[in-house]
């Protein structure tokens, strides 16, 4: 559910401009990554306390 929340939310913000995302789901960052790849975008990654994963995404 979170990378379909992102996707709308990229749609709506211009290029170059950035979408923080926190999960708590493990597979989010493989998720994400491979989204990212195909889709022309940049995410970096940190893992924070308790497990939540904060993913910034750039929008090409």
């Amino acid at each position: 559910m979170p990378l379909l929340m992102a996707k709308r939310a990229l749609r709506e913000i211009p290029s170059g401009a950035s979408l923080e995302v926190l999960s708590t789901d493990a597979g989010s960052e493989r998720d994400f990554e491979s989204f990212a790849r195909l889709a022309g975008h940049r995410v970096t990654c940190e893992h924070l306390p308790d497990e939540v994963i904060r993913l910034i995404i750039t929008k090409a």
